[in-house]
């Protein structure tokens, strides 16, 4: 089985779920995940997860992503995206750039925002989008989302081309009508590219195509040089080696102290330090461990097989 992250560049046309189906069949193995949808006609970074790294799927979901998207002014739909149906067309002619600077500029920061009816978000038991689709609209609360930057590129009404930093749970759909209301004529997205998540950057993605001719490739590491480590994602941690006579107790996941591992890198621990990457004496990855509040450090997420 294989084990670690690839930086997968979706394209248009393919869902979050059709990347992970497409994957199972080019590697051949069923323990696959992704980290987080992506719109079908959304493109970009898509990491996706293989065996042992799966359990970090969620934390990649996590993470603070980047995007460059292209807001369409002057249009209304009910998808909030240029695939839906049109709801309404309204003049833009009135509008000028420092006016639609100012209104972008001024989402920075925490924004409340409702998710669209076209997402999947479940209520009930039910995800959003199968309610849309049936021609139901239901209340759903706002939620606190974060955008750390705003960074507008290109304007030319009706269209802004932006590059939006933000946290987990932004639909940036839902930030371009939210623009085009604030500008009273209405707005949606017209294009999406994510362009990075976490460490995954966009020029160091490879397409599904590129994935299928490295694994039929002969050489073995044509592929496997496509793998990101599970300890990667973790950059900022520090990486810490179990004493072999609590090794029984870190492989079972059990709490620790200080006294029962070492700093792999000379001077990288202190009493500031609240998560480490532990390792064995191999020099495998046992797991992410958070020190808790009466100084025992537990098991955050376990990595290890036997």
């Amino acid at each position: 089985m294989y084990n670690g992250i690839i930086n997968i560049k979706k394209e248009k046309g393919f869902t979050s779920h059709d990347v992970v189906a497409k994957l199972r069949g080019i590697v051949g193995q069923r323990k696959i995940g992704h980290t987080g949808t992506l719109d079908p006609d959304a493109t970009g970074v898509l990491p996706v997860c293989l065996g042992k790294a799966t359990k970090v799927c969620e934390l990649l979901t996590d993470t603070s992503k980047e995007y460059r998207t292209t807001v369409l002014l002057g249009v209304t739909t009910d998808t909030q995206d240029t695939s839906g149906e049109v709801l309404s067309s309204r003049d833009t002619s009135a509008l000028n750039e420092q006016q639609v600077m100012d209104c972008i500029l001024s989402f920075i920061g925490e924004y409340q925002q409702i998710p669209p009816m076209y997402s999947a978000i479940k209520i009930n038991g039910k995800k959003l989008y199968e309610l849309a689709r049936q021609g139901m609209e239901v209340e759903r609360k706002a939620r606190t989302v974060i955008l750390h930057e705003i960074e507008i590129e290109s304007i030319d009404l009706p269209r802004i081309t932006m590059r939006v930093h933000c946290s987990k749970g932004t639909y940036i759909r839902t930030l371009c009508h939210d623009i085009g209301e604030q500008l009273n004529c209405g707005g949606c997205m017209e294009e999406l590219v994510r362009t990075r998540v976490g460490i995954f950057e966009l020029d160091s993605a490879v397409t599904l195509s590129e994935v299928e001719a490295a694994k039929q490739d002969l050489d073995g590491d044509t592929f496997t040089r496509l793998l990101y480590a599970i300890d990667s994602v973790f950059p900022d941690r520090v990486k810490c080696q179990v004493h072999e006579e609590s090794l029984k107790k870190a492989m079972n996941g059990s709490g620790l102290r200080s006294s029962e591992f070492v700093p792999i890198s000379q001077g990288s621990f202190s009493s500031e330090t609240r998560e480490i990457l532990l390792y064995d004496v191999s020099g495998d990855l046992i797991g992410l461990y958070v020190k808790s509040d009466q100084g025992i450090w537990k098991c955050k997420k376990f990595f290890y097989s036997m």
